[in-house]
């Protein structure tokens, strides 16, 4: 089989998903909360219009809260056109199109100056280039007194199973969140906020995920693949989820530049 049919069953999968990764309008709320003073990011010094770069966006239900609740003006980046379109569908719908531009792009190489930003976002997709590159790259394009928000998948005990271990050690190896937030220190952040996000956070990802799978048509080059492996981590978290979890980090340099 293909690497193609693998990557468009993928895709085909998640397509028109409300989220693709753990989180909710909540944790967001949160996160803007932690960064910007208050849910609708006043205070902590940003301004009245904050500029922020949301990578790796999906089909942007975070670029479109930023959007309609802090005023911000949105830059979304990801690589997947299709999740592109829904976001531009889904602001136009809600009177957002002027205040959320889409740009196609690795996050890992985005062509923005340095000090382009007042917040760097990324939920539920720092896991593509890793914690620690991404604290590297991204913080140049922070403008000072900017802040960088992620969530990130972490250890939540100190002694897991070997099972979720194993699967985990293979495809993207956990740290707790004391090590991100230790690593993030080392880096040159000062670590404004951490949390564990809530079970509810995975429900809202894994429930749709769930009723995609059960519907989806195997017999379609790459779809058995892309339908196991979504199951495989469904009942993962369903039988371990006291060993790993999603975690908030809210980040500043700690040089102004």
């Amino acid at each position: 089989m293909s690497d193609n049919a693998m990557h468009d069953s993928f895709f085909a999968l998640h397509h028109g998903l409300p989220r693709q990764g753990p989180g909710s309008d909540t944790t967001t709320r949160r996160l803007l909360t932690l960064a910007c003073g208050s849910p609708e990011g006043r205070g902590g010094g940003f301004p009245e219009r904050p500029r922020v770069l949301d990578l790796g966006c999906g089909p942007g239900r975070s670029a479109l809260l930023l959007a309609a609740e802090a005023g911000a003006e949105v830059t979304a980046v990801d690589t997947h056109e299709p999740f592109l379109a829904e976001l531009r569908e889904s602001a136009a719908a809600h009177g957002l199109d002027g205040s959320i531009r889409t740009l196609r792009a690795d996050m890992g190489a985005v062509p923005f100056p340095d000090g382009s930003f007042d917040l760097v976002w990324a939920e539920s997709s720092v896991f593509v280039l890793g914690f620690d590159r991404a604290l590297a790259e991204w913080r140049r394009l922070l403008a000072p007194g900017g802040t960088l928000v992620l969530t990130e998948c972490v250890w939540t005990t100190g002694e897991p199973d070997p099972v979720p271990r194993a699967f985990w050690e293979e495809h993207y190896p956990l740290r707790t969140v004391t090590e991100n937030a230790r690593a993030a220190v080392e880096a040159g952040y000062r670590v404004l906020g951490t949390f564990i996000q809530p079970d509810s956070d995975w429900d809202e990802y894994y429930g749709p995920l769930a009723v995609r799978a059960e519907a989806a048509d195997t017999g379609v080059p790459g779809m058995a693949e892309a339908v196991a492996g979504a199951r495989a981590e469904i009942a993962l978290r369903r039988e371990h989820g006291s060993d790993y979890g999603y975690a908030g980090f809210v980040l500043r340099p700690t040089d102004p530049r």
